[in-house]
């Protein structure tokens, strides 16, 4: 049975959207990179579903990259032993070719719309647009807020953090468990294991179990396992290990999670709204090296933060209601069976070079 996992190149944050995009794949090691083109409703999410399935049904590898506007839709896939993906490259995550048809090319799916008909709807498609950008609008905001309040919690946290003991801890770690692999230098793979959605927050700790059955806890309710994990991920790669890290959605330069797949080691931080859920390796207990004042004060904080995340995911619903509503304009105009048969055939391609 082929391995798949699944994490998100996109998230929803305090400050909008944050973008991995551009480093889905390394272009100077890819065979070939496709790049859905095309609007709502046209199958962009059919097109890499089949891919997917055709290629798990081989026993290839296949990894899923989840949307954060709605975690049951397709951002692109991945075969890392082809060395082939397939991305969608419209807004808000627009890629577009660096060597076009030698590398990455565009797929324009925009080619199956019923173009005549299509613009007989113009005004419902003009008002279901309008209507889901500006919920993304009030989402963001709400998202904004939240965070601020947030970060004068964890600022507050910090300052009574003994960060000599976790660094010790750490240097044991490192000590026992990063042998050298060999290689020179590890290769980075960067992305989000989760995200906030219209569904609240998803987080694909399967993925986490799919690669590493050894998995450190680092329990961390105040965002003080950056350096921690930092420090583990240089060690990594300096001995040569590839490692997938992944980032905080609402900083993509913090480390959240850190897995190396070639010691089937993984370090995740557990908290409240990103629950680990499973029993690891190892616990590493942050929040017991932490004693901050005021905790009246920053329960306040939570619950402040906690509720206008709330209202920021009855913006994100909204939003995909309405997007739901402008891709049902469009169903009707679309040919998906020549969606698939695209598909099929890009997928035979890929097998070609797998053979």
């Amino acid at each position: 049975m082929a391995r798949t996992v699944n994490f998100f190149a996109g998230a929803n944050s305090g400050d909008g959207f944050r973008n991995l995009f551009h480093e889905i794949v390394d272009l100077e090691a890819t065979y070939d990179l496709m790049i859905l083109k095309g609007g709502p409703g046209v199958g962009k999410n059919t097109f890499m579903r089949e891919i997917g399935r055709t290629l798990e049904q081989t026993g290839t590898p296949v990894e899923y990259l989840w949307c954060s506007g709605d975690p049951d839709s397709l951002d692109g896939v991945v075969l890392p032993e082809v060395r082939c993906a397939v991305v969608d490259g419209t807004s808000p995550h627009v890629l577009e070719p660096r060597y076009p048809a030698a590398v990455d090319r565009y797929v324009d799916l925009g080619r199956f719309y019923d173009l005549s008909a299509a613009k007989t709807d113009a005004e419902a498609v003009k008002t279901y647009t309008h209507a889901y950008q500006a919920a993304y609008v009030r989402a963001y905001h709400s998202l904004k807020a939240a965070r601020q309040v947030e970060l004068d919690a964890v600022t507050a946290v910090g300052k009574a953090f003994d960060a000599d003991r976790a660094r010790r801890r750490v240097r044991g770690i490192i000590q026992r468990e990063l042998r050298e692999s060999g290689k020179q230098t590890g290769k980075t793979t960067r992305r989000f294991l989760g995200s906030i959605t219209h569904k609240g927050y998803i987080w694909r700790f399967d993925s986490v179990e799919a690669l590493c059955p050894r998995v450190y806890e680092f329990a961390d309710s105040w965002e003080l396992a950056g350096e921690s994990l930092a420090a583990i991920h240089g060690a990594a790669a300096e001995r040569g290990w590839d490692t997938i890290a992944c980032m905080a959605p609402e900083e993509p330069d913090r480390l959240e999670h850190l897995l190396i797949p070639g010691l089937g080691l993984a370090f995740v931080t557990s908290r409240p709204g990103m629950d680990y859920g499973r029993k690891p390796y190892r616990r590493v207990r942050l929040d017991a090296m932490t004693e901050p004042e005021n905790k009246a004060r920053l329960r306040f904080q939570t619950r402040m933060a906690a509720l206008l995340r709330e209202e920021g995911v009855a913006a994100l619903r909204e939003a995909k209601a309405n997007h739901d509503r402008l891709e049902s304009v469009y169903n009707p105009y679309v040919d998906f069976d020549g969606v698939r048969t695209l598909a099929a055939l890009e997928a035979g391609r890929i097998l070609s070079w797998l053979g």
